[in-house]
């Protein structure tokens, strides 16, 4: 997987292309890891957490950004199996997303 923190290759290949799309899709995606990261370092029901590392992964992946898709991924697994090693997860996909917003705001004043 590439080291970048979004694929435009294979948001391109998902939108077919259509460069309206992917900044609608990239701005949305934008919104949810606030939304997401919020719930995951905030809730107090595991089961909320759970869900909302579920979320970004899946949304994380619709657009190619495959380090806040591992990152997310990792903290269900630590989630699921109380491991201590949670807020290193944590602190992982908080900077996989800040880089991905980074990147979203970055194409975004290109367009």
């Amino acid at each position: 997987m590439p080291q970048t923190a979004i694929d435009l290759d294979h948001l391109s290949r998902q939108t077919g292309g259509d460069q309206d799309l992917e900044r609608e899709l990239l701005a949305l995606f934008a919104q949810q890891c606030v939304r997401h990261l919020r719930a995951i370092h905030q809730a107090e029901d595991r089961s909320v957490r759970l869900d909302a590392a579920h979320t970004l992964k899946g949304a994380a992946r619709a657009i190619g950004a495959w380090q806040v898709a591992d990152a997310a991924d990792a903290i269900e697994q630590r989630l699921a199996e109380a491991d201590p090693r949670l807020e290193l997860a944590m602190d992982t996909l908080a900077l996989a997303a800040a880089e991905a917003r980074a990147v979203i705001a970055r194409y975004d004043s290109a367009a």
